[in-house]
């Protein structure tokens, strides 16, 4: 009985060790989160059923960063709160990257673009998103945006935008005004017009509108995509095979791994195992996917 229990540890353990020691990893979709975010009794994770064992900040900051340790994430873009991440920052400065998210679960306005400017001057953001405005019925070409994307075209702050779909019953619960069709890829065209030089990370892929991504990505070379999410929270097959057309239209070089990593300690192995164990892509591809790419995209050398 110990040796066929250590027969099938074998695998979980040379995967676990593989990642850890071998293989750099970029999460360029992470999410500071607070206790509460989610509701006093936050969810279980909904594909494995795991329900979080991180009650309080302090509990989430460390899980998570165990987490980020063990599985050899050597730097995370953090989505959150200015607080937030800067508390994550504090704990491990060399890995966490601050982005600004909006809107974001304390309900904290945007700031003014003086001030905006200044974050972006003074390097206190490397990033602005997740922008949400999907789950609020907005488009990012809306005038209201346009001073925050000429300062992050000036300053070279690469825009991270929710794109795609959201979870089921979104509209009958948190968001009234989501809505589908403002999370087409093709919608960001006329920011990339007004903005050559203006970086866009599509948050998800654009799963599943995969011709708008696959168009916007031809046109538009400064335009990438993260896998995150979709890398773990839609069947593996379904993730395989959008993942797939991306790889076969060319674009394996503007491909970057992200977690979408809320709540659940299950989120990161799970979505970095789908990756290592997708059986159309090379190693050479899994390292772009993993680090060189997000290397690029945020200049992190």
């Amino acid at each position: 009985m110990k040796k066929a229990i250590l027969l099938y540890l074998i695998p979980i353990l040379f995967f676990q060790s593989a990642i850890s020691q071998n293989r750099k990893i970029i999460d360029v979709h992470f999410h500071t989160r607070s206790a509460g975010d989610y509701g006093k009794i936050p969810p279980p994770n909904p594909i494995t059923g795991k329900a979080p064992k991180a009650d309080n900040n302090d509990m989430i900051l460390n899980s998570n960063l165990e987490l980020l340790r063990k599985y050899n994430v050597v730097k995370a873009i953090c989505s959150g709160t200015l607080k937030r991440n800067a508390d994550f920052i504090s704990k491990d400065p060399s890995r966490f990257i601050s982005s600004l998210e909006y809107p974001d679960h304390q309900n904290n306005a945007l700031p003014d673009t003086l001030a905006f400017k200044k974050l972006c001057e003074e390097h206190k953001i490397s990033a602005f998103g997740e922008l949400g405005l999907q789950y609020e019925g907005e488009l990012l070409n809306d005038k209201k945006y346009e001073p925050y994307l000429a300062i992050c075209e000036k300053f070279g702050i690469p825009v991270a935008i929710h794109t795609g779909i959201a979870g089921p019953n979104t509209p009958y619960t948190c968001c009234p005004n989501f809505r589908i069709e403002a999370g087409k890829p093709l919608l960001l065209e006329p920011v990339l017009l007004k903005h050559p030089k203006l970086k866009i990370q599509l948050m998800h892929m654009g799963f599943p509108f995969l011709e708008d991504t696959k168009a916007l990505m031809v046109v538009f070379p400064q335009v990438y995509v993260d896998i995150s999410a979709v890398d773990w929270l839609v069947p593996k097959e379904e993730f395989y095979s959008y993942l797939k057309a991306l790889i076969t239209a060319g674009f394996e070089d503007r491909i970057m791994y992200g977690s979408d990593q809320m709540i659940w300690e299950d989120g990161i192995p799970l979505s970095i195992k789908n990756v290592e164990e997708a059986p159309f892509l090379n190693d050479a591809q899994k390292d772009k996917i993993f680090y060189k790419n997000a290397s690029g995209f945020f200049n992190i050398q």
